[in-house]
């Protein structure tokens, strides 16, 4: 391993364990989700939503009308918290609508957010560019510690999978303060399957950016970013 490389690890762990450091900027801010709750509408729409699958699975009668008469209680509670785990799940997330210049070559990408790179060179090549003049992304806390591998089932719980870094570049480069509040992040796996990462952040009066081999996971500060699928 080059020296260089093992520096650009050794800032970054860092940057991404409080065990490293001590954070100096903002406190995470969650976005308080609405008071109001489900309405009528919602309940109707779910109702057909749910009849329609269930018109679909072909059950049987028989032993369904069992299960509605002895289980009918604990299904609906079951139903009740699964729609509640993935609501839960969307209610703190933040969204923005951003250009983005997937003209430029990585380096280009990184250069024009105006941070300080702590970087791996083949991969700030190989990152995956994305596709569309424009992106919406959404940022999301766990407020945990979260693995890659555990990090992807929180993206499929909320029907998004991992931004494109040129995206959040995009963000990052709109709104350079975006990271002093909420350091964001996104992930993918290069030609080997192994994780790799694109990380913004500010630390010690100093905006960031890491792009480099991942494997460690995160901690709860981080917001990340995703797409819809």
């Amino acid at each position: 391993m080059s020296k260089a490389i093992f520096d650009t690890m050794e800032l970054w762990r860092q940057y991404r364990y409080p065990a490293y450091r001590k954070r100096d900027d903002a406190m995470t801010q969650v976005v308080t989700p609405s008071e109001n709750t489900i309405t009528a509408g919602q309940i109707g729409k779910l109702q057909d939503i749910l009849g329609a699958a269930l018109r679909k699975s072909g059950l049987m009668s028989e032993p369904t009308q069992e299960v509605i008469e002895t289980q009918g209680e604990s299904l609906v509670a079951e139903l009740v918290a699964a729609v509640r785990k993935r609501v839960e799940a969307v209610s703190n997330m933040i969204v923005r609508l951003v250009s983005v210049n997937r003209s430029r070559t990585p380096q280009e990408t990184l250069d024009a957010t105006g941070r300080r790179q702590y970087t791996d060179r083949n991969v700030v090549d190989a990152m995956p560019k994305g596709e569309g003049d424009e992106a919406t992304v959404y940022f999301f806390n766990l407020g945990r510690y979260v693995s890659d591998e555990e990090l992807e089932k929180e993206y499929e719980l909320r029907g998004l999978k991992p931004a494109d870094p040129y995206s959040l570049a995009a963000v990052n480069e709109e709104d350079p303060s975006f990271a002093d509040t909420h350091p964001n992040g996104t992930h993918w796996h290069d030609a080997n399957g192994k994780w790799c990462f694109a990380a913004f952040d500010h630390w010690r009066g100093e905006r960031g950016v890491f792009v480099s081999r991942s494997g460690r996971g995160w901690h709860g500060s981080w917001w990340f970013a995703g797409v819809r699928k």
